[in-house]
């Protein structure tokens, strides 16, 4: 059975305004409006920048090292694949080849990407994913009166609960206008959350 492939692109790092040491990894669909967001630890999101940025680190950081490993053995890596998604968790797959040989290996999608992009392949994923879990800029208008957003987003700074606790005591509709408002305000690390919320409930 064919399934659509999206070819995707990194649009940028954001960090975690609700959660230390937290960042989002924004992929955007290339030719297209929606935009996934993943979130993904401090030290994948360095690993990512340092490649984007095109900085030499004084010792190989582990990314680099497993693409001087595969290089040795005459592995190349051929795409990036985010793959499923399962309770709002992604998985990802690094597809390899010596030339005759195809391998896939099951990787984060933060680790898969930060190799990807050293070997400067292609990421992407699929329809199925993108429908599910892929936020459409297009819907959201930018300029709203957002008086009622501001009182949602600082909803999390009430009492003790955190802010995925208060999501879940929180109604659909409400969730809605926080995501719109997250999204008005590019904070994708919250709008990932709140996503990742709506979606559990469907």
């Amino acid at each position: 059975m064919a399934v659509n492939k999206i070819q995707l692109e990194i649009l940028g790092l954001s960090s975690s305004q609700s959660q230390q040491g937290s960042f989002a990894l924004v992929l955007g669909e290339v030719g297209g409006g929606r935009r996934l967001p993943i979130i993904i630890g401090m030290f994948e999101a360095q690993a990512i920048a340092i490649e984007i940025e095109k900085i030499v680190p004084n010792r190989p950081m582990t990314h680099d090292l497993f693409k001087s490993f595969a290089e040795l053995f005459h592995y190349t890596v051929e795409e990036i694949i985010i793959s499923d998604l399962k309770e709002g968790v992604f998985f990802a797959k690094i597809v390899c080849t010596d030339g005759v040989n195809n391998v896939e290996i099951d990787a984060r999608p933060s680790d898969a990407i930060a190799i990807g992009l050293r070997f400067s392949v292609p990421i992407s994923t699929y329809e199925f994913i993108m429908s599910e879990a892929g936020i459409v800029m297009s819907e959201f208008p930018e300029d709203d009166d957002d008086e009622d957003g501001d009182d949602l987003v600082e909803a999390d700074e009430v009492g003790n609960k955190s802010f995925l606790d208060l999501l879940k005591d929180t109604g659909t509709d409400q969730l809605r206008s926080m995501l719109e408002d997250a999204l008005g305000q590019e904070d994708y690390e919250k709008a990932a959350k709140i996503r990742d919320e709506l979606n559990r409930r469907n």
